[in-house]
């Protein structure tokens, strides 16, 4: 398996998700602004919209979109369990990976990021969040997982909420998520992933103001 992938970004649920699965993989790194991969390669041929992450599978078919992609990779290793197998539990999963991916990362995150937002926007933006992070804490009191334990739900949540290093969203108005964040923080999967992809991201950084 390939994972295409840029650093800090939401392909680095698929790097936990694959840590804990304990299996192999072949991470290929996207620069962030140019799209193209280490080689030189356009990255817009393997995926049309230049998003991560993208896998291609050992029989080289090509797929995208977070929320599959986690559940491929739960689905290639049932034995790391990060995934119910049916039922109403893996209907469950649809709705985290769902809430994560439309009201967390692209609703809340993503117009702070983009600094092109005018502050009005992003002021709204920071309003209609709080309402989204105040169900989840709600969610999360008394809970050490978004299910019964550990999934690929919450590789991609603790993924997004790191964002909040970067932007104004103040986890400590939630008390339960920031429990959470920090928490799955010190999960080993999720050290190694930031680790790596924290120094990956510096390096990214310093060739982008040195080009």
């Amino acid at each position: 398996m390939e994972l295409y992938f840029s650093p800090l970004a939401c392909s680095m649920a698929s790097r936990i998700a694959l840590y804990e699965a304990d299996a192999q993989a072949r991470f290929i790194e996207v620069d962030s602004k140019s799209k193209r991969l280490p080689d030189g390669q356009d990255f817009f041929a393997i995926n049309p919209l230049g998003l991560v992450p993208t896998i291609r599978t050992d029989d080289g078919e090509v797929l995208t979109e977070n929320a599959a992609i986690l559940q491929y990779i739960a689905d290639q290793f049932p034995g790391a369990k990060l995934a119910p197998r049916d039922g109403m539990a893996r209907s469950y999963l649809h709705q985290w990976l769902s809430f994560v991916g439309t009201e967390l990362h692209k609703a809340l995150f993503m117009p702070l990021f983009d600094p092109n937002t005018p502050e009005v926007v992003k002021t709204r933006t920071l309003e209609k969040g709080g309402s989204r992070l105040t169900w989840l804490n709600k969610h999360l009191t008394g809970r050490n997982f978004l299910l019964e334990q550990f999934s690929v739900a919450d590789a991609y949540l603790v993924t997004v909420l790191n964002w909040n290093i970067a932007t104004p969203v103040n986890l400590g108005n939630w008390p339960a998520v920031k429990d959470y964040y920090v928490r799955l923080k010190l999960r080993p999967s999720v050290v190694r992933a930031l680790s790596e992809e924290h120094a990956l991201y510096a390096a990214e950084q310093m060739r982008h103001r040195t080009a």
